[in-house]
C-alpha cells in the first residue's frame, strides 16, 4: 500500500511539473509573438517593399543561430550545476531542434523551387 502511496505522489509530481512547462511554454509563445509583431512592423516601415528578401533570410538564420547557442549554453549551464531545472533545458533543446528543422525545410523548398526555375530556362 505504501508503494500505491508512492507512485500516486509521483503522478502528482509529474502532473505539477507538466502545467509549469505548459505555463512556461504559453509565456514564451506570448513573448514571441509580441516581439514578432513589433519587430516585423517596424522592419516593414524601413524597407521598401520587395527589397528585403535577403535580409528577412539572414536575420532568420541569426535566429536560429541565437536560439541554438541559447540552448548550448543551457546545457553547459546544466552540466556545471548553474541551472537545476531540467525542462528549461529540455524546452531549449527542443526549440533549438525545431527551428533547425524549419530552417532545413525552408533549405529544402528554396532549392527545389531554384531547381525548377533551372529548369524552365531550358
Amino acid at each position: 500500500m505504501s508503494e500505491v502511496g508512492r507512485i500516486g505522489f509521483g503522478v502528482a509530481d509529474v502532473m505539477a511539473l507538466r502545467s509549469q512547462v505548459l505555463a512556461r511554454s504559453t509565456a514564451l509563445r506570448e513573448v514571441r509573438a509580441a516581439s514578432e509583431t513589433g519587430g516585423s512592423v517596424a522592419a516593414g516601415a524601413a524597407q521598401p517593399p520587395g527589397a528585403g528578401f535577403a535580409d528577412t533570410l539572414h536575420k532568420a538564420l541569426k535566429q536560429v543561430s541565437a536560439v541554438q547557442a541559447h540552448s548550448s549554453q543551457m546545457q553547459v549551464a546544466y552540466e556545471r550545476g548553474q541551472v537545476t531545472d531540467v525542462a528549461q533545458v529540455m524546452l531549449a533543446r527542443q526549440e533549438a531542434g525545431v527551428a533547425f528543422e524549419a530552417t532545413l525545410q525552408v533549405r529544402n523548398k528554396l532549392l527545389n523551387a531554384y531547381q525548377d526555375i533551372m529548369r524552365m530556362g531550358g
